[in-house]
């Protein structure tokens, strides 16, 4: 493979795009980036090259500090966290907008010890404070980033933080928790008529998962697992949201149980269509937008991306493949560089122009502890053979 599309010309530097998506537990996509872009410039060597680091997400963790990096400004917030605990996190404001990672709310990095008993109590409250939050800074559109979580409550949480407080059938608030909706019949209306601030306010719902809220694809069934829950936690969790899907139906108006990507989050983008009657756009898309990368490959040579793990989840919408596309239509070669790849899978591979990764580049290695020194040389040698003629 030789550099194509923005070739550059004798007389200018080389201009790479490096956007990568985190290393889920060991770099942050920033720290991936500076890592990928010095090992570009070690491959260039004598060559000048200019770097363009561009850190992404897809709507999940990491999605703040993408945002803070292009220019946003962080509102620092103490919210509760997924078990009841107070947590420090932030919204990131640019403009009229005010965007909140779920995630730093009720993030599954927030639980020490994963397990069937988080998993059935874990609640979105502290989304809904962010909300408040957001609005109270004056924003006119609200984006709210889902991924990461450990909750599967379907968004009641967030709903009560926003005054829609779930109760059963004697009108008592029922717990925090998606085990607790097996209870809820129906839901007090907030003291103001206008869903605590939200009238007039666009919310935007950013994922990239197709999940349903219920059923055998759904936000239990599939994502249960990841947070803890066992076979029988997964069984309550889809029961009572099954529950909550008609509560909220019949409060309403909206049946979102089958709605795609309302599963997204444990259920959180069900309670966000309903609740601020949300739109469901795609994480990775919306962020890329956000963050100018558009703007950035139109005149790359060459675009780098990459992150923890590339599978066949990465080549059915998320970022390094948002960016992968980006760069085919621009006619710009783009590199993957991960910890892991699926090389065995040939979508993952057609994904991009060329793929490496540093379990398999490094056999033997520790790579989750040694993750930006190798991924520095990985990039380096994938890219060496890049170099423009002539330069």
């Amino acid at each position: 493979m030789s550099t194509t599309g923005n070739s550059a010309p004798d007389d200018r530097p080389v201009r790479v795009v490096i956007a990568p998506d985190k290393f889920r537990g060991s770099l942050t996509a920033t720290e991936a980036a500076e890592a990928m872009a010095a090992g570009v410039r070690d491959a260039f060597a004598p060559v000048e090259v200019l770097v363009d680091l561009v850190p992404i997400a897809d709507g999940g963790e990491g999605t703040l500090e993408a945002l803070l990096v292009s220019g946003a400004t962080a509102v620092p917030v103490r919210v509760t966290g997924p078990l009841g605990d107070p947590v420090e996190a932030a919204i990131a404001v640019r403009g009229d907008t005010a965007y909140v990672e779920s995630a730093q709310a009720c993030g599954l990095t927030l639980v020490p010890r994963p397990g069937p008993g988080t998993a059935t109590r874990a609640s979105t409250l502290g989304v809904g404070e962010l909300i408040r939050a957001a609005v109270g800074t004056g924003a006119r559109t609200v984006v709210v980033g889902l991924g990461g979580s450990a909750t599967t409550d379907g968004g009641a949480g967030m709903a009560s933080a926003l005054g829609w407080v779930p109760v059963d059938a004697d009108g008592r608030p029922v717990p925090p928790g998606g085990r607790a909706l097996a209870a809820v019949a129906g839901l007090t209306r907030p003291a103001a008529a206008d869903r605590s601030g939200l009238d007039g306010v666009r919310v935007l719902a950013a994922c990239d998962v197709t999940a349903p809220l219920v059923g055998p694809a759904g936000a239990a069934a599939v994502f249960g697992p990841q947070k803890g829950a066992d076979p029988a936690a997964v069984a309550v969790l889809d029961d009572a949201l099954r529950t909550w899907a008609r509560v909220l139906a019949g409060v309403f108006g909206r049946d979102v149980s089958d709605v795609p990507g309302a599963g997204a989050a444990g259920g959180l983008a069900a309670g966000l269509l309903a609740v601020c009657d949300a739109e469901l756009v795609s994480g990775a898309d919306l962020l890329l937008d956000l963050v100018g990368l558009p703007t950035a490959v139109a005149t790359a040579d060459l675009v780098l991306t990459g992150e923890g793990s590339l599978d066949r989840q990465t080549v059915t919408g998320k970022g390094p493949k948002a960016v992968a596309d980006l760069a085919r239509a621009a006619g710009v070669p783009v590199v993957a560089v991960a910890g892991r790849a699926d090389l065995h899978d040939p979508d993952v591979c057609a994904a991009f122009d060329l793929v490496g990764d540093l379990v398999s580049a490094f056999p033997g290695r520790n790579t989750m502890h040694h993750t930006a020194t190798l991924l520095r040389q990985r990039t380096r040698d994938l890219v060496r053979g890049l170099v423009p003629a002539g330069r």
